[in-house]
């Protein structure tokens, strides 16, 4: 990567890990458990600044001296959705957020280390093709 991006991507970095803080923080809370719709924006805004981060990660430490295989986005995205699929089945069979907030506790950890993985692979293979184009 050139030094002069470096910092642009250090300032992507922080205002990308600024805002998810700032959404899990502040939105999340604030509509959950009354609003769905509303919560639901709130973490799709959270999840797509966290993949965010992930890929400016990605972009900052990753040196590549080929293409790098996105097997670990394909991780990143079976991951996430299947734990987004068995938080959906925990509400399903009853296990309610308002009932029972602890079993949610691994479907969240899944989808966040699914969703860095997706981020920081993406992140890795832009710097590669940005390394062999120049």
């Amino acid at each position: 990567m050139s030094d002069t991006r470096r910092p642009l991507l250090f300032v992507l970095l922080g205002s990308a890990l600024l805002v998810t803080v700032i959404i899990h923080v502040s939105f999340v809370p604030e509509y959950f458990p009354g609003d769905v719709f509303m919560t639901g924006l709130a973490l799709l805004a959270g999840w797509v600044t966290y993949t965010i981060v992930f890929y400016a990660v990605g972009r900052i430490v990753s040196e590549p001296t080929d293409l790098p295989s996105m097997r670990t986005a394909d991780i990143g995205i079976a991951l996430f959705l299947v734990s987004a699929l068995l938080a959906a089945a925990l509400d399903a069979f009853g296990f309610t957020p308002e009932m029972i907030l602890e079993a949610y506790v691994v479907p969240a950890i899944g989808i966040y280390v699914g969703l860095a993985l997706l981020g920081w692979s993406l992140g890795r293979r832009t710097e590669a093709i940005n390394e062999i184009a120049s």
